[in-house]
């Protein structure tokens, strides 16, 4: 961070060149400890209001949300069945990344054996929340986005939202069909967080589920916090978790696709990609790689930001549309490469 903003891009490479320099500011400093988590139970408690008792399986996997979390459960009297909620580097159970299936299944397996409400799941460092219907479906980062993006819309309509290029179409058609102004934007916290600012966005997220709240709350992706505000939503309506999707399409998609490409030719892929949709008149969004709108769906393919890996996600009406769209998108991938 640089005063209230995340250092990225440019910026990040300024700072190792002065790294490198070794052009260092000299003089008097000092140091103090403080009691952070403390506070932070306090406010987030402070500001949820729950309206019936919800009983909740959490999933903490072995990161640094639950020993904080707990303190909150306790404060809010909610029932919940805690996993693995003891810190542990080596992760013993399960990789801490909640909105990848094979990691929910001993969450999954708990809510089955059991009358829940919903499930919640944090990754590693709690920026990222994953989340379950009663019956232990995970949900993606999109559909919680909207779940949100609805409750807010109904408190202040014509509010701004933003999601990234790998969320569903439903996301996007939906909120604006309430009356608010859903944005697509780049895959990035850093990006999002920067546009958040400049668009006035009340909330924006991203499949991986990071969430970041302006509204009632300071711009950023808290896992612990927006499990609370999916929490106060299900309290609220009376009804189960899989109650809040009602009535929207029931859409045909992918989860992340990663293929492994070096970095010194993935984004030479994706151009190429891109202009072989381009040239056959497809309608091809270019803001972070190539999002192309097909008849009953879409696909995307985009460089990772941060691995050498290239990300691809699919939607559709039908699993045909699917399995068809894929295939276009393998054809074009095999053009690039030639």
């Amino acid at each position: 961070m640089c005063g209230g903003n995340a250092i990225f891009g440019d910026d990040i490479q300024e700072l190792r060149k002065m790294i490198d320099a070794r052009d260092f500011v000299s003089g008097r400093g000092s140091r103090s400890s403080a009691d952070v988590v403390t506070p932070y139970v306090d406010e987030v408690a402070s500001q949820i209001k729950l309206d019936r008792r919800l009983r909740i399986c959490a999933d903490a996997g072995n990161g640094t949300g639950g020993v904080v979390a707990h303190r909150i459960y306790e404060k809010l009297n909610l029932d919940v069945t805690e996993l693995f909620f003891e810190m542990d580097g080596n992760f013993p159970n399960h990789h801490p990344d909640p909105t990848v299936q094979e990691n929910i299944k001993q969450l999954t397996a708990t809510m089955q054996s059991g009358n829940f409400d919903m499930g919640i799941a944090y990754d590693g460092d709690s920026d990222r929340v994953g989340a379950t219907d009663e019956t232990g479906n995970l949900i993606f980062g999109d559909m919680l986005l909207l779940i949100c993006g609805r409750e807010i819309l109904a408190r202040k309509p014509g509010s701004t939202f933003i999601g990234e290029v790998k969320c569903s179409q439903v996301l996007y058609d939906e909120l604006n069909k309430l009356g608010g102004h859903a944005i697509m934007y780049k895959t990035g916290h850093s990006l999002i967080k920067a546009e958040m600012k400049r668009v006035h966005a009340e909330l924006a997220g991203e499949m991986s589920g990071h969430m970041f709240f302006a509204d009632r709350y300071y711009g950023f992706d808290d896992a612990i916090y927006a499990g609370f505000r999916l929490m106060e939503i299900v309290a609220r309506s009376g009804k189960p978790m899989s109650a809040q999707l009602d009535g929207l399409p029931k859409m045909v998609s992918t989860p992340e696709i990663r293929v492994d490409m070096p970095d010194e030719v993935k984004f030479d892929v994706v151009k190429k990609v891109t202009g072989y949709f381009r040239a056959k008149k497809a309608d091809v969004i270019d803001i972070d790689g190539a999002r192309v709108k097909f008849a009953h769906g879409w696909g995307l393919l985009r460089a990772s930001n941060t691995q050498p890996a290239l990300v691809m996600r699919f939607e559709a009406e039908t699993q045909q549309q699917l399995d068809d769209y894929r295939a276009e998108f393998k054809d074009a991938m095999t053009h690039a490469r030639k």
